[in-house]
This record gives C-alpha cells, sequence and structure tokens, in this order.
C-alpha cells in the first residue's frame, strides 16, 4: 500500500467525509391553519454519510397524533385535519452510524375564541360594596376582551393580567344595576358572554343620570350637558352636589357648571372623550357617563399650489383634507369635470404624465364629508402659453 504524505491525506479527508454525521432542516419551519385544514412539512437531509434514517416526533419526545401521516420515505409529515391539540412543535431526526442531528417544525392550530365569567349571574350585592368580575378567553391568534354595558356601544375601562379581564366598582350603587357583556374577538370569530349584576340600595343615596349618555357634535359649536339627580326624598339628609369632570384629562378651559349644567363653548376636536357627572351626599355617590364625539367639515390643501412647467412635463399635485372621515376628494379644472388624459388616486392626487399648453389654469380640489366641504386652488403655469386660463 503506498504511504506516500499525499495519499495518507487524500485517505484521511474521505474517511472523515464518510464518517460525517447528518445535518437536516425543515422546511417550512412554522405553518398556520385552521381547524379541519391540514400542514405538511418536509424534512431535508443536506449532508450526512448514507444511508440516513429519518423519524418525527413531537417536541416533548412523545409519539405523533393518530391524524399524523408520514410520507414512504418519512421525509414529509402531514397533520391531517388539525385539531386543537395538534398545536405544538414537531421534531425531525436524521441519524446515521456517525450521529444524529434535529430541526424543529411549528403548527399553529387557529381557532374562534371562546370566554368564561369567574361566577355566573345575577349577581345580587348590597349598595357600597366593592364588586368585580372577571372575564377569561382563550383563541389563537390571543383574542382581545372588552366589556360594555347591554344598551350602550361605549366600552368600559377594565384592567387585563395575564390573559383575564376584569371590570370592577370599588364601590357599587343603584345605578350600576344592569347586563355586562364580556366580548372577545380575533380574526377566527366572536363570543360573548353575559352577566346580570343587580344592586340593592339604601334610602337617601343620590341616583345620578344624565340628559343623553351618547353625543355626536360639530366643531365650533357650544353644547349643554345636563345631570340630575333622582332617588328617595331627600327629607333628612343634604342634598346631593353635582360635579362633572372628565376621563384622563381636565375639562376644556371654555367651560360653566351650574346647577347640574355644563356647557362647553365652541368645541373643538379635543374635547371629544368621556364625561362624568358625579352626584354625593353623606348616603353615597353615583356616577353617570356622557361620551362626546366631535366632528368637524373638511380642511383642504394643495401641495403645491402654484407649478411652472413646460410642455411635455409631468404635472402632479396633492390634496390634503383634515376633518372626520370618510372624506371624499374630487378634482375639477375650474368649473368643469378633468379631461382624459389625468389621472386621480384615492389619496387625493392628480397626475398628468405629459402636459401640453391647454393643461395651464387653476385647479380645484374639492374636499366633502357628512358635515360639510371645502375648496383648495392650485394655479398650472406651462411656459410659452399666451396666458392662462380654466382647464377646459
Amino acid at each position: 500500500m503506498d504511504s506516500s504524505p499525499g495519499v495518507l491525506i487524500l485517505c484521511s479527508l474521505l474517511c472523515s467525509v464518510s464518517a460525517q454525521a447528518p445535518v437536516v432542516s425543515v422546511e417550512p419551519r412554522a405553518a398556520t391553519v385552521r381547524q379541519g385544514e391540514s400542514a405538511s412539512f418536509r424534512c431535508q437531509v443536506g449532508s450526512g454519510a448514507p444511508p440516513v434514517q429519518l423519524q418525527w416526533k413531537r417536541a416533548n419526545n412523545q409519539a405523533l397524533p393518530d391524524n399524523a401521516k408520514l410520507g414512504p420515505d418519512s421525509s414529509v409529515l402531514t397533520i391531517a385535519k388539525a385539531r386543537l391539540e395538534n398545536h405544538g412543535q414537531y421534531r425531525c431526526m436524521a441519524s446515521n452510524s456517525a450521529g444524529r442531528s434535529t430541526a424543529m417544525a411549528v403548527l399553529n392550530v387557529k381557532y374562534a375564541p371562546k370566554v368564561q365569567l369567574t361566577q355566573a349571574g345575577p349577581l345580587q350585592v348590597r349598595m357600597g360594596e366593592p364588586v368585580s368580575v372577571d372575564c377569561r378567553a382563550t383563541g389563537r391568534p390571543r383574542p382581545t376582551t372588552t366589556w360594555k354595558r347591554q344598551g350602550s356601544t361605549l366600552q368600559l375601562v377594565t384592567k387585563e393580567i395575564n390573559y383575564v379581564n376584569t371590570i370592577q366598582w370599588p364601590a357599587v350603587h343603584p345605578e350600576d344595576s344592569g347586563v355586562y357583556i364580556c366580548r372577545a374577538e380575533n380574526s377566527e370569530g366572536v363570543a360573548e358572554v353575559k352577566i346580570n349584576i343587580v344592586v340593592q340600595g339604601q334610602p337617601g343615596a343620590p341616583v345620578a343620570s344624565v340628559g343623553a349618555t351618547e353625543m355626536k357634535v360639530v366643531d365650533g359649536q357650544t353644547i349643554t350637558m345636563l345631570c340630575q339627580a333622582s332617588g328617595k326624598m331627600f327629607i333628612q339628609f343634604p342634598l346631593p352636589v353635582i360635579t362633572w369632570s372628565k376621563l384622563r384629562a381636565p375639562l376644556p378651559w371654555k367651560h360653566t357648571v351650574s346647577g347640574g349644567v355644563l356647557t362647553l363653548n365652541g368645541v373643538g376636536r379635543q374635547d371629544s372623550g368621556q364625561y362624568i357627572c358625579n352626584a354625593t351626599n353623606i348616603q353615597g355617590y353615583s356616577e353617570a357617563y356622557t361620551q362626546m364625539e366631535v366632528e368637524s367639515p373638511p380642511y383642504a390643501t394643495v401641495l403645491p399650489d402654484q407649478v411652472r412647467l413646460q410642455p411635455g412635463d409631468a404635472l402632479s399635485l396633492q390634496c390634503l383634507a383634515l376633518g372626520t372621515h370618510p372624506i371624499q376628494i374630487e378634482w375639477r379644472g375650474g368649473r368643469v369635470s378633468l379631461l382624459p388624459g389625468s389621472e386621480t388616486t384615492k389619496d387625493g392626487s392628480l397626475h398628468i404624465a405629459h402636459v401640453i399648453l391647454s393643461d395651464a389654469g387653476t385647479y380645484k380640489c374639492v374636499a366633502t364629508n357628512h358635515i360639510g366641504s371645502s375648496e383648495a386652488l392650485a394655479r398650472v403655469i406651462i411656459r410659452g402659453e399666451l396666458g392662462f386660463g380654466l382647464r377646459i
């Protein structure tokens, strides 16, 4: 046998290749399906001395579920008609005489939310007692949960910790009685659960109420909100004191309060929010809420408002509109509609690929919503024209 150094080195390389452990990968590395859908993963051997044996298991080394199917050479794993318990990691292990290696795949099984309350209704409590109700939601993707009172569209302020959304009162009052709904929603569906809370009150405690629980008003208006305190006759107890506040913000600086009436002068969009009326006497207190949304007509501007071009240049104008959405934007060349050759987009842009002399003129952007409309003008000057006029 030739024992020259070159032969020894060649043999060493060949021997190391022949003794190489397999290297594997899985495609895809993750798959997402709904319940009842199927998913497949392929285990691919990148290198390694043959023969290579492939084996699939769950990541926790447990056996595959009964709805798992393997291809003839065990390289393809298919989870047929996926179930919730199929969610998780799967491991492909490749082995030969030199060793083994593994690659992981993740199967995400989506499903619609399910919700459950910590206690069943109706829940009867006495006035002044603290009350809390937990709502636990499951689902994949993780659902969002909200609380609201039946008959109202307002989302209540709650606390969410470790996937549990809690509605709570430090001290309940008679006006807190009602049906409350916990709603869970994800991309797969919606689920709701209800609970009826009954608060037993005591004589003399005030019950606050407002004239309107929801208001949509127009920017610049003067708005009044009425709060009243009712209940048993306040004979032995002082009349309740009525105060107003705004959730998570101070009251607008242009406000006055008189006789339970809150007046807001010249409201703006920043004044939108939840307003709280509080009625208090020595027997207790209660709150009532008004949600106000301030809407505004559009305000349109055009950028640029003047442009100078040569024949053949491209024209591009952008119409910007502030105000309550949805806002519709329309471009006009003076008083008439634009002619073919111009292009408008949903974001309010106007484009003309190659202008000609007759494209010079004043262009008008009209922004409209359900409250009103606004106009803005742009002047287009094309060099070589004798004058300019409206695009017609």
